[in-house]
């Protein structure tokens, strides 16, 4: 972080979740809606401090970033956001579970 010592850079590849490949969409289709900047996600992230760097993934904490940035530039409130998580909650918590309701 910040040009501190890290160790060694893992260089192994791994398949991407399904929720990882989303995150991805949403940064590249925000970004050409024009809902933030590169810069406006890399704020974001810093504003989060050094512990979201130990205790987050590399893609929990993306996807915040752009939360904070979605929310910043008035496509969703966080009221709006809660009603919505609570909705997802009440589907179950796996896929199966959804479609079950």
């Amino acid at each position: 972080m910040g040009g501190d010592a890290a160790g060694p850079v893992p260089t192994d590849q791994h398949d991407f979740a399904l929720w990882e490949k989303r995150v991805d969409a949403l940064m590249i289709l925000g970004a050409a809606r024009g809902h933030f900047t590169v810069d406006g996600l890399r704020r974001a992230l810093e504003d989060m401090g050094e512990q979201a760097f130990e205790d987050m993934s590399y893609y929990e904490r993306w996807i915040a970033s752009i939360n904070q940035n979605l929310i910043e530039a008035g496509v969703y409130s966080l009221e709006e956001l809660g009603s919505k998580m609570e909705e997802v909650r009440t589907r179950g918590e796996t896929y199966g579970a959804a479609q079950d309701v």
